[in-house]
C-alpha cells in the first residue's frame, strides 16, 4: 500500500510539474491578470446608495486593494463632506427666513396695534365717555314694549 501511495504522489508532482514549467504549447503558465476595478465610483454625478452597492472592490492575496479602498473612501468621505456642508448651508438659510418672517410677523401685529385707536375712557375708567353710561343718547334703541307699558 505504501508504495502505491509513493507512485501516485510521484505521478501528481510530475503532472502539476510539467503544467506549471512549460508543458503547455505556449510556455508556462501566464501570470493571472490583477484583479482591477471594474466599475469605478462615477465621476461625472455624486455617489448614490445604487453606486456603492453595486461597487465590488478586487481582492489580492492579503485582502482588499489598498489604493482601490483609498480612493472609494477618499470619494465618499469627499461627497459626504460636500453634503454636510450644503445641509448647513440650507439650514442657515432656512433659520435667517424664520427669523425673517418673525420680524415680519411682529412688525405687523405691532402697526396693526398702533393703527388700531383706542376708545377714550370715560370717568369711570371703563371705555365710555360722558356720565359712565353706556348709552349716551346718540343712537335711538328701539326695545320691545313690556307689559303695563304705555305707548
Amino acid at each position: 500500500m505504501f508504495f502505491f501511495m509513493l507512485i501516485a504522489l510521484v505521478v501528481v508532482v510530475s503532472a502539476v510539474t510539467l503544467a506549471v514549467i512549460g508543458g503547455r504549447e505556449g510556455g508556462p503558465l501566464a501570470e493571472a491578470p490583477p484583479d482591477r476595478l471594474h466599475a469605478p465610483l462615477p465621476a461625472d454625478r455624486p455617489v448614490g446608495r445604487a453606486d456603492l452597492e453595486a461597487l465590488r472592490l478586487p481582492v489580492t492575496v492579503r485582502g482588499y486593494r489598498m489604493v482601490d479602498v483609498d480612493d472609494a473612501l477618499g470619494r465618499l468621505g469627499a461627497e459626504l463632506a460636500e453634503r454636510d456642508a450644503r445641509i448647513a448651508e440650507l439650514e442657515s438659510a432656512l433659520a435667517g427666513a424664520r427669523a425673517a418672517a418673525q420680524q415680519a410677523y411682529e412688525a405687523r401685529t405691532r402697526s396693526a396695534e398702533t393703527a388700531r385707536p383706542e376708545p377714550p375712557l370715560g370717568p369711570e375708567g371703563n371705555g365710555t365717555e360722558g356720565n359712565g353710561t353706556e348709552d349716551d343718547g346718540d343712537r335711538d334703541e328701539v326695545r320691545p314694549r313690556e307689559e303695563g307699558e304705555d305707548a
